[in-house]
């Protein structure tokens, strides 16, 4: 296991010596994580009847100011572990019944989480790999994780630059994850789903409605459609809750609209983008976000 002296795992391209000190996504060099245990709250295709072996890693390289994970994101709660460990964390949660494992903001660990996946699959860790991930990720990083990762479930928040960088610090961030999207769509596929419906193989892009917001997201639907039809699944989400900072951030100190939400799913419909998941607008409660509480590590 290699502990980056000059990181560019992400796109910040920060260059810490994390043998040192923690880069700008607060990862150091000790491999760090949150939560280890099965979730029923991803999309259906993910979660089935058993649910996704989510393991929530610390830190973040966006700065989300609505982030409902904030405390393992942005202040770096979480317990220090060894590659030994995850690697039998991931067995663990497939002995559980999870249909997958679930990376949920993994990139900065990844000299840690390859050597994971590589000793689990030796000791026969047979399931499909999911990468949860807020889409800003360098085309070389998803092609770094080409043969390792199975399934990507990739975020995709803003066109605007100005939105980008009030709210997530980012004002790179479309141009950087349209580039990576494709290329997770590239070496990928077209989705493939087991004989319960259990996706397999693929790419699932969400978008998270934010108040306020409704050309940008308008614009990403549009951006979605131009890409070549049957290749991801798209998820249209409507949960967004004034977590963080945003609960002190006009517009984002309130939760979207009715009719917001309306005219967002209006738009996909209009697209032809009816081939995957739309969130019901009651969606919008805390229970989709799990306790922070180390179970599972």
């Amino acid at each position: 296991m290699y502990i980056p002296t000059h990181c560019t795992l992400c796109p910040r391209h920060c260059g810490a010596d994390r043998t040192k000190a923690a880069g700008f996504c607060g990862a150091g060099p000790e491999l760090k994580v949150a939560r280890a245990a099965l979730h029923h709250w991803e999309e259906p295709c993910l979660s089935g009847n058993r649910g996704s072996g989510t393991v929530f890693f610390s830190g973040c390289s966006l700065r989300c100011c609505y982030c409902q994970n904030w405390n393992i994101s942005a202040e770096g709660f979480g317990k220090a572990i060894s590659t030994d460990r995850l690697s039998r964390i991931f067995l663990e949660l497939q002995a559980q019944g999870a249909h997958n494992i679930n990376l949920v903001t993994a990139t900065q660990w990844l000299p840690w989480v390859l050597p994971a996946l590589d000793e689990a699959r030796a000791q026969g860790l047979s399931l499909p790999v999911v990468y949860n991930t807020g889409g800003y990720e360098t085309v070389e990083t998803v092609k770094l994780l080409a043969g390792y990762v199975d399934v990507w479930l990739a975020d995709v928040k803003y066109i605007d630059p100005a939105l980008s960088e009030r709210y997530s610090a980012a004002p790179d961030y479309f141009e950087v994850c349209s580039a990576a999207v494709r290329q997770m769509i590239a070496q990928t596929g077209a989705p493939v789903y087991d004989q319960d419906g259990i996706l397999q193989k693929g790419v699932i892009l969400r978008h998270l409605a934010l108040p306020g917001s409704l050309k940008d997201s308008q614009a990403i639907l549009r951006w979605m459609a131009e890409l070549p039809r049957g290749s991801f699944i798209p998820s249209l989400m409507s949960q967004y809750t004034p977590f963080y900072k945003a609960a002190e951030m006009k517009p984002l100190n309130r939760r979207i609209s009715t009719w917001e939400y309306r005219q967002v799913v209006d738009t996909a419909i209009e697209l032809g983008l009816t081939d995957g998941y739309m969130q019901e607008k009651s969606s919008a409660r805390e229970e989709y976000t799990p306790p922070f509480d180390l179970e599972g590590v």
